[in-house]
């Protein structure tokens, strides 16, 4: 079995909190849902319900509004009691309906009816993703329909790469996702390839996960595209688009095949996709990997969306004590969690709550040229420099212009001994146009 990998930088990221890989829990239902109307990268949702108003399992509640937007569905039945607002770490104000569990579920516990979707078009296909608001579930939040929308101006062949790969041990729900439904994520590779009219399906898997690549080959058999199998390295950042694309460049050249513009996206994201052709269901709710060093019992837990993040960590067993850093989403590059009342949405893969002894405090001092940050950069970049010239307190004129081409992969501020937020500030100045 030949293991391509990404030959420069990257680190080994392990981290022993994590919850297990073997299965997963469900979440109660929550008694009160905060349903955010942006759970995307672009504008807010327009409301389509109001205070007081019913609404029922799976009702679009918020209607997406233009490119980047996706729609909003209800994930419980019941009554919308108010409206909230908060604003987040990142100092960007999201706001969101509230709705108190009544009534009965049209989905849950209810026999599935199954919906066959060979005989429709790409246009049909696309436009049910975009009605059930089909996410990005692993990045940003863009919306799919907006993915294949963007494929249409492509001269050349269209590939699309299930991203199944677990460089980041915080990926552990979509590890266990994969293994609990491998089958809805080989059918929503298949559903996907036709949406986007492509005709190649691959999927890269870590190394080590041959019988899971084995049960994706057999479920995606009579795709009616070329469907293949590539085994890739596990060194983060291994699922980064640049470092796909190398190694699927070296692949396709070995193969002798034609890859062309290549699509990739994860389980969660072909899972969901599965799930809303083929049982016209939204995102109601996602797997989310919940630990850290002040979490008593780390799992993974399938999680209503709009259920308080505070809620879940009471269902691992509360804190050990009392939590130094709360965020969502890798520790690598996630954002942090400024109050637990902020709820679970379709991007939240992970959450996380950390003692001071894990993160050795924020004291940060000066750079002192060890070069480790530069023996880590997958780009081959100096972010010592870069940092000195455009990031750093002491920011000078004129400094280098090579910060455009980092695409923070955060592995120099994981390796750097003064702290120093390498990585981050170097993107700062790039958007900057520096």
């Amino acid at each position: 079995m030949k293991v391509y990998s990404f030959l420069r930088g990257g680190i080994r990221y392990t981290d022993l909190t994590v919850p297990p890989r073997d299965s997963s829990t469900t979440a109660f239902l929550p008694g009160l849902s905060v349903i955010p109307l942006v759970q995307h990268i672009g504008s807010r949702a327009n409301p389509v319900v109001a205070v007081g108003d019913r609404v029922s399992e799976g009702m679009l509640i918020g209607r997406g509004q233009g490119l980047g937007s996706a729609n909003i569905h209800a994930t419980v039945p019941g009554r919308v009691v108010r409206t909230v607002s908060w604003k987040m770490a990142e100092g960007i104000t999201n706001d969101a309906l509230v709705i108190r569990l009544e009534g009965g579920f049209d989905i849950l516990g209810r026999r599935q009816e199954i919906f066959p979707w060979q005989g429709l078009s790409p246009f049909e296909l696309q436009r049910i993703i975009a009605e059930y608001g089909i996410v990005e579930m692993e990045g940003s939040g863009r919306p799919v329909s907006d993915m294949f929308y963007a494929l249409r101006s492509a001269s050349d062949p269209v590939t699309l790469v299930a991203r199944c790969i677990f460089d980041d041990p915080w990926l552990s729900a979509d590890h266990v996702l994969l293994k609990e439904r491998f089958a809805a994520v080989a059918e929503g590779a298949r559903i996907a390839a036709r949406a986007g009219r492509m005709g190649r399906i691959v999927f890269a898997l870590s190394r080590g996960e041959k019988d899971m690549g084995s049960a994706l080959m057999d479920s995606a058999a009579g795709a009616g595209v070329s469907v293949s199998l590539v085994y890739t390295g596990a060194r983060y950042p291994q699922r980064n688009r640049r470092e796909l694309e190398l190694v699927l460049k070296r692949y396709a050249k070995n193969e002798g095949i034609e890859l062309g513009t290549i699509l990739a996206l994860g389980p969660a994201t072909l899972a969901a996709i599965h799930d809303a052709v083929k049982l016209k269901k939204p995102i109601l709710d996602r797997y989310v990997a919940v630990g850290g060093s002040a979490i008593k019992e780390p799992r993974v837990m399938k999680v209503r969306i709009g259920t308080r993040i505070g809620e879940i960590f009471a269902e691992c067993g509360g804190f050990i004590d009392k939590p130094k850093r709360i965020g969502s989403g890798s520790p690598l590059l996630g954002r942090t969690v400024v109050d637990l009342d902020e709820p679970v949405i379709k991007t939240s893969f992970a959450i996380f709550a950390f003692l001071s002894a894990q993160i050795g405090g924020y004291e940060r001092s000066r750079c002192i040229g060890c070069g480790e940050c530069r023996s880590v950069c997958p780009v081959g970049l100096d972010p010592e420099t870069l940092y000195k010239f455009t990031g750093g307190s002491n920011a000078r004129d004129g400094g280098p212009s090579r910060a455009a081409e980092c695409h923070g992969c955060g592995c120099c501020e994981v390796v750097c001994p003064a702290r120093l937020p390498l990585s981050t500030g170097i993107i700062r100045s790039a958007l900057r146009g520096a």
